[in-house]
């Protein structure tokens, strides 16, 4: 099994693209299961610092994981760190195992595909029947803005 330093290895990180990352829990526990950590994982997306590396543009929260979609704008590691650190905050202890998972999303992929394949997680778990069922994702074109790239 990888340790996160052989992850890291040739790693690129390269703002202006965009990203999917995979974070697992520690011995995937299913810390998420908690209604109130769930909600504290989603809004650290969100938190000011985060947002200065990246943009979320998708992401769920599953019970031992979080996929999560970005434009990352800063440095990446440091995003997650940050993420990671503020979730554990809440949690009162360490939640995570040590290193992520990143892929970056080349332009014929298409992010909506990747946005859809993120938010479809609890369905393929068998978590939920219909994702407005399930608390713990979003996604960045469900409330537009004008400055927003357009996503075909």
């Amino acid at each position: 099994m990888p340790r996160g330093h052989t992850l890291r290895l040739g790693r690129r990180c390269i703002p202006g693209h965009y990203y999917v990352v995979t974070i697992v829990t520690e011995n995937r526990r299913p810390v998420f299961r908690d209604f109130s950590m769930g909600c504290a994982a989603s809004r650290a997306f969100y938190h000011p610092s985060v947002q200065r590396h990246v943009v979320t543009w998708a992401f769920v929260v599953m019970p031992d994981h979080v996929h999560w979609l970005m434009a990352l704008e800063g440095d990446l590691s440091q995003a997650v760190k940050l993420y990671k650190s503020y979730v554990s905050l809440e949690a009162g202890s360490p939640v995570w195992q040590r290193g992520f998972h990143d892929r970056l999303i080349r332009q014929e992929e298409g992010m909506r595909d990747s946005a859809r394949y993120i938010v479809a997680n609890p369905l393929r778990a068998g978590l939920v029947n219909q994702i407005g069922d399930y608390s713990f994702w979003d996604a960045r074109w469900l409330t537009p803005n004008a400055d927003d790239p357009v996503i075909v």
